[in-house]
């Protein structure tokens, strides 16, 4: 119930609209009996001002750097808990007792092969196809094999369907990068954790063994961490609104896919090794800094500032520990890009110019630093994106669908094409 209310007047008729209040975040105005009762939409071009839902997952204050997952501090979850963990959270709520992640964990772990049958489907793709697009077309087409968790109204078939994506998930985008560069599949490993687990299956090959460093384990599964859920972004609005037509979950889960393989979305981290590419060697950072600086200059520099987070990104912090880590492990001094990435970080750091802008290194920044150390090919940076937003977005549907509240998307729109009018026969035009 709200307990405010705002008035809207309208050639001379007032409306009172109920005013919702929310646990955090700005107050929210309720305007669906709008319609009915004034005949007038609203108009939100991209809905950056428009609750499409409510939701008791993911809380951000921009202006602030917090983002809370079910209330818990992102930077606490980074550095005190693991990707599992925190993917328990966000599905049921709570942190997990240490049975409750023992048993979790387990799930997870003994789940992650995928169908015999859906290697026929990689081999389907041309041999350079983009990961991204073997992982929209292999997660929509899992609907074809695991018909047991496709039924949207049976609880049970919900839960088996977020098991088999959560654990998935790993393996689908590693065989999608073992495949793009001509290797032979590689199979899970119940012994190692999820991190390690798609680390040795994107590293390992058959002729020798492949140990992996603990280390890169750690600063993949705060990757995976950090990207968990971010909200109601691009994405999880996109899942969402396939959820709400009644869409099985596998094809609502590509449809997240497919979205975040958008530029503007998925793949600021890429953007941001790109430009790291393009500036090339640290003698020539000045110039790019004058031009970011120049009003009248295209260029941007990607990784540095957030369009949600207005202060300070609070993920980085974390994320800067395991890239400083990283890098110390495995070394910049014959890298070019990571010493770009080193020197223009500590520039944006120091500069007054990046400091009273707020354009501190964000996330994206971090991470694409890291996963290039780590040699992954920039095409693999929104696949593993995917890999850690695949939680987020089934915790996402999975509170949709038990919503009372839930009714199928439809968005409406401010007509400006031509009004009625008459069809002209071919011969009169």
């Amino acid at each position: 119930m709200a307990d405010k209310t705002a008035t809207l007047t309208i050639n001379g008729t007032s409306y009172d609209i109920p005013v919702l209040s929310p646990t955090a975040g700005p107050d929210v105005i309720d305007i669906r009996k709008l319609y009915a009762q004034a005949d007038v939409f609203t108009y939100d071009p991209g809905f950056t001002s428009t609750a499409a839902c409510d939701s008791a997952i993911t809380f951000i204050d921009g202006d602030e750097g917090v983002l809370l997952h079910r209330g818990y501090p992102i930077d606490q979850l980074a550095a005190k808990s693991h990707f599992l963990e925190v993917a328990f959270l966000l599905l049921y709520g709570n942190l997990p007792t240490a049975d409750e992640l023992e048993g979790f964990e387990r799930l997870i772990t003994r789940h992650t092969m995928i169908h015999e049958q859906m290697h026929y489907f990689f081999r389907g793709f041309r041999r350079d196809a983009h990961p991204m697009a073997t992982m929209v077309g292999v997660v929509g087409a899992m609907s074809a094999f695991y018909h047991d968790s496709t039924d949207i109204n049976d609880e049970r078939q919900r839960e088996i369907a977020s098991h088999r994506l959560v654990a998935k998930m790993p393996t689908i985008a590693a065989m999608a990068y073992k495949y793009s560069i001509g290797q032979p599949f590689v199979y899970p490993r119940n012994e190692l954790d999820y991190a390690s687990n798609f680390l040795h299956m994107c590293f390992a090959v058959p002729c020798e063994e492949y140990r992996v460093n603990p280390i890169l384990a750690r600063a993949m599964d705060r990757i995976f961490t950090l990207h968990a859920d971010h909200e109601q972004n691009a994405s999880t609005s996109t899942v969402r609104l396939a959820s709400s037509s009644g869409a099985n979950p596998f094809a609502c889960i590509a449809a997240g896919i497919a979205c975040l393989w958008g530029p503007a979305h998925g793949g600021a981290n890429q953007a941001c090794l790109e430009m790291l590419r393009e500036i090339g060697t640290v003698d020539r950072i000045p110039e790019y800094i004058a031009r970011a600086k120049d009003k009248n200059d295209p260029f941007r520099l990607m990784g540095f500032g957030h369009r949600v987070y207005k202060n300070f990104d609070p993920r980085a912090t974390v994320m800067k520990q395991s890239a400083d880590e990283v890098l110390e492990l495995l070394g910049v001094h014959n890298n070019p890009t990571l010493q770009v990435a080193k020197e223009l970080e500590r520039i944006a750091l120091e500069d007054p110019y990046f400091i009273e802008k707020k354009l501190y290194p964000n996330v994206d920044f971090y991470s694409g630093i890291i996963l290039d150390a780590m040699g992954f090919p920039t095409s693999m940076f929104t696949p593993i994106f995917a890999v850690a937003r695949t939680v987020g977005w089934i915790s996402q549907w999975k509170e949709q669908l038990a919503d009372p509240q839930l009714k199928i998307g439809r968005p409406r729109q401010l007509y400006k094409g031509e009004t009625r009018r008459d069809y002209v026969d071919i011969e009169k035009r």
